[in-house]
């Protein structure tokens, strides 16, 4: 075979070698940042360095948000608020564009176009997604009536910080563990609520018609004495009214302190799960499941 014939094969050889490198090497960068990005226990000081730099810039954020409705503060350093914003939603977009690259990696969302989609439908997807919206809603859309409203929306970003914090992650699963027993309570609590506000509104309705119109009006009272709160704006005048609201009072004690226990003995176990998980007899950490 002559030379000029080998030549355009040693070209595509070259260019397919070249382009399996560059896709290895995109490859790794992919699993870097996939491992940086997911929430697992990180071992490396990348991840943690960006649970720390994420947790902090998510804690300013909600502070700025308050100091934002202060006239005092907010309108001399308007612009120093508009461009930690600025920067904030840059870096929120970006996370959340490399959280949708990288997420092809995870069993869950191999598909390259599927996958992604199932990956935005996700809960915490949706978070991410609604902490940075009023940024671009106010870019492209300045003159909404409703922009004001919209702003609340970046409350959003406090509940991304599940994502990095250990407690908090903690947390959803002692939630998510308990979710039956806490229903449950709940339902309970329910039923009191609707159980005492009814009988509260016929009992008193003659004697305070102005304060008690209907059983939901009602149940501000029962709500306050169910909880111990008793801010004194509404209280029964007649002796029915005061013998139940004392028995719906000492009932209140044991039943609102119940979502409170069962979330404390799912606190108590995961803490006995952690201490019983298998420690590796290398390194001495603890090999998470």
């Amino acid at each position: 075979m002559s030379p000029q014939l080998r030549q355009p094969s040693l070209g595509r050889r070259k260019r397919s070698k070249l382009t399996r490198h560059f896709q290895l090497k995109k490859h790794q960068l992919k699993r870097i940042i996939f491992k940086t990005l997911k929430v697992t226990h990180h071992d490396d000081w990348p991840g943690k360095l960006f649970d720390n730099f994420m947790i902090g810039l998510i804690s300013l954020n909600v502070v700025a948000f308050a100091f934002e409705t202060v006239s005092s503060v907010s309108i001399p350093y308007k612009s120093y608020f508009n461009n930690f914003e600025t920067f904030s939603a840059v870096i929120f977009t970006v996370e959340y564009g490399l959280r949708l690259w990288t997420c092809t990696l995870e069993r869950g969302f191999r598909h390259f176009l599927w996958g992604r989609i199932k990956f935005v439908a996700m809960p915490l997807s949706i978070i991410d997604l609604l902490s940075i919206l009023p940024f671009y809603l106010f870019i492209f859309f300045p003159n909404l009536v409703f922009i004001r409203e919209i702003h609340l929306l970046r409350l959003a970003r406090l509940l991304k910080i599940g994502r990095y914090s250990e407690s908090m992650r903690t947390l959803a699963k002692v939630i998510a563990t308990k979710r039956q027993d806490l229903l449950s309570a709940m339902f309970t609590v329910f039923t009191l609520l609707m159980i005492s506000s009814s009988l509260f509104y016929f009992f008193d309705l003659a004697s305070q018609p102005d304060l008690f119109t209907n059983i939901p009006a009602s149940m501000w009272w029962a709500v306050v004495t169910l909880t111990s709160v008793g801010y004194g704006d509404v209280y029964p005048v007649t002796p029915i009214g005061k013998l139940l609201g004392g028995v719906i009072a000492v009932l209140g004690l044991g039943l609102v302190a119940l979502p409170t226990g069962i979330l404390a003995s799912g606190f108590a176990e995961r803490v006995q799960q952690k201490r019983e998980q298998p420690v590796c007899p290398h390194c001495g950490k603890q090999l998470h499941s």
